[in-house]
């Protein structure tokens, strides 16, 4: 069994879970592109998770920091190259600490392998996929923005909003205090526990509106925020569920697919 550690090279070396866990530096930043926010070239990714031994094709734990959606992102890129065992530790570094185990501040190297990197076409939507998809009965839709986002108040591209029939559960919603980023950025709390996740009883009720046997396709401005949502619906049940990769980078700043959007204004 392999362990991701998702964060940046710098807290890796300052202490990681014992017994192997290997790092890329920050996977959300080396495996996407800093302007578009979509993968970098596939053949670039083969090299770089071959010369760590990341092979999908193991089972795999992902992990970053409590409540991140980093680990997340690693989820979906894993499963995005076929990986079909891969599960997040979501309390990460601090729930492992917390728990009195064992942290390592040895650099962990696995045998490089030579990877053939396959897309799997059931992980993510296409611009045009998702718009092929709007007033589809059978197709349910999860925007993990804030409220100021879904609404239009907070425009982060060519047009504010958001895509037709999205129901709006932004992804801290999944937390125990969705407020957890907020009170630690006002030092009202001293640490992150609020970030984890909420009972399995609780998260079900939150998305207990959606059908688990739907498609569903779930959001945010880059896929990033969505890629939580989508790992805990996953383990909720829910057996069809997709990122749209692009989301509102894709959607707002795509004027065929803006021009279908609903006048919220």
């Amino acid at each position: 069994m392999l362990v991701w550690d998702v964060r940046p090279a710098d807290a890796y070396a300052r202490g990681h879970i014992a017994g192997g866990a290997i790092n890329i530096g920050d996977a959300a930043r080396v495996l996407r592109d800093d302007n578009t926010e979509d993968f970098i070239a596939t053949d670039r990714i083969e090299k770089i998770m071959g010369a760590a031994g990341l092979d999908p094709s193991r089972e795999t734990i992902v992990y970053g920091s409590r409540g991140a959606w980093q680990p997340y992102f690693g989820h979906y890129t894993l499963q995005c190259f076929n990986g079909r065992n891969i599960r997040v530790y979501h309390e990460g570094i601090e729930g492992w600490t917390a728990a009195g185990h064992t942290v390592s501040r040895d650099a962990s190297q696995l045998t490089p392998v030579a990877l053939k990197l396959e897309i799997n076409p059931t992980a993510a939507v296409s611009t045009k996929e998702m718009v092929s998809r709007l007033n589809n009965p059978d197709v349910q839709i999860i925007d993990a923005r804030t409220p100021q986002e879904f609404t239009g108040e907070d425009i982060r591209a060519i047009r504010g909003g958001h895509i037709p029939g999205a129901v709006n559960i932004p992804y801290e919603q999944n937390w125990v205090d969705p407020e957890t980023q907020t009170k630690l950025a006002r030092k009202e709390v001293s640490n992150n526990a609020g970030m984890s996740l909420k009972r399995t009883a609780d998260l079900k009720q939150l998305y207990s509106r959606f059908d688990p046997k739907k498609e569903t396709i779930v959001y945010c401005q880059s896929g990033a925020r969505a890629s939580e949502t989508a790992g805990v619906l996953q383990e909720l049940g829910f057996t069809n569920v997709k990122i749209y990769d692009s989301s509102w980078l894709g959607y707002g700043n795509t004027l065929d697919a803006a021009r279908q959007q609903r006048d919220i204004f």
